[in-house]
């Protein structure tokens, strides 16, 4: 569970809904700061050590996290789900949440040595801004949706800019992507570039009306059902019938992971893969570059017929035809440009969270516990 994301940390859990396309530009996701986690979660584990108290879960370099943030984060998780999960899956999804929390202290620490923490003015800010299209009725009623008072979803805030500011003078300032790799990627992935068939650079706007665990766009905003769903996106429609950008409302409410972040980019479609989707075809092939398409259902094509899950919006970027794309087309350079800058991206910011890591003095209570009830 990433508790400090990208930009802003608002209500709760959700998933994505998308077209499964491949792009010939291999167009990946703008770079976001998220801790990942694998099988690796009983990470600190230096000993069987007693907790100071019942309610230390984990110790960072002696500040103390405690058990009361690690359940709000674990009920958060839960998403509202009436199927609750058995002992060892709350264990193992406690132990998963902890080792976040205790990354993203770390994170935090690091920023204050540095002087790189966000200011109230900062966060009260991001704050009128995630406020902006809610009343103040809404905006209480997520909150109290997702057991969370302004203070909570404050401090998240405020972690989360904080965690962006470190990175962006960390990592992206470190990165620098010269002409020579873009033509040397070229160069060697040439046929990557060549277009068998016409394809349609889409940008896309998801909105989902069922239970999901991570909402995936800046403000972690997230529809709660399909008549939030309808309401939500016809919203987001008529602000970019008054000329809203296309690209931040993406980032700021689409539900869908894996483009969010990136302002919709869909990257590059083949014309196949949307004849795939028929009502999708039919009203992107009537637009022009930078218009957008009405709303249009997400049907579920594993469940029943015509079962609606989802809502989207689709904008038109480019239409390209068939053939060879050249060095020296801007798009080509771009999409070389984003790759490469990704990929580095990814590579010093594993290397810094595991600097980070060993130079911190880390213990995991939580761990402790399970292993010695597991010994008994």
């Amino acid at each position: 569970m990433d508790i400090s994301l990208d930009a802003g940390a608002l209500f709760g859990p959700t998933g994505e809904i998308r077209l499964q396309v491949k792009s010939i530009f291999r167009n990946s996701s703008r770079f976001t700061v998220l801790v990942v986690f694998s099988g690796a979660i009983l990470a600190a584990v230096a000993g069987c050590h007693r907790s100071p108290t019942a309610d230390v879960m984990a110790t960072v370099n002696g500040k103390d996290i405690l058990r009361a943030d690690l359940e709000r984060y674990f009920q958060a998780s839960l998403g509202g789900s009436p199927q609750k999960p058995s002992d060892e899956e709350a264990d193992i999804r406690r132990l998963t949440i902890l080792h976040g929390m205790i990354e993203d202290e770390i994170i935090q620490q690091r920023a204050a040595k540095l002087n790189l923490a966000a200011s109230d003015e900062d966060v009260n800010a991001k704050l009128t801004e995630i406020k902006a299209p809610y009343t103040q009725e809404e905006f209480d009623n997520q909150l109290k949706q997702r057991n969370l008072s302004l203070d909570d979803f404050k401090r998240d805030l405020h972690r989360s800019l904080t965690k962006t500011k470190l990175i962006n003078k960390e990592i992206e300032s470190r990165i620098n992507i010269t002409d020579g790799e873009i033509s040397s990627y070229y160069t060697a992935h040439k046929a990557e570039f060549n277009l068998i068939e016409p394809q349609y650079h889409l940008a896309q706007i998801v909105v989902t009306s069922g239970p999901t665990q991570q909402a995936g766009n800046l403000q972690n905003n997230k529809a709660s059902g399909d008549a939030d769903a309808k309401k939500k996106i016809q919203t987001l429609h008529s602000r970019l019938e008054s000329g809203e950008d296309f690209g931040a409302l993406a980032m700021n409410f689409s539900e869908d992971s894996n483009t969010s972040s990136n302002g919709g980019d869909m990257g590059f479609v083949a014309e196949s893969a949307l004849h795939g989707a028929p009502e999708v075809y039919d009203s992107i092939s009537k637009l022009k570059p930078d218009q957008f398409t009405g709303v249009l259902p997400i049907n579920d094509p594993s469940g029943p017929a015509h079962k609606t899950i989802g809502y989207a919006i689709y904008k038109l970027i480019a239409h390209e035809p068939a053939g060879q794309r050249e060095l020296n087309d801007p798009r080509v350079q771009q999409a070389i440009h984003k790759l490469l800058h990704d990929s580095r991206a990814q590579l010093l910011q594993n290397a810094y969270l595991e600097m980070l890591h060993d130079e911190a003095k880390v213990h995991n209570y939580l761990a402790d516990r399970i292993l010695k009830d597991g010994a008994r």
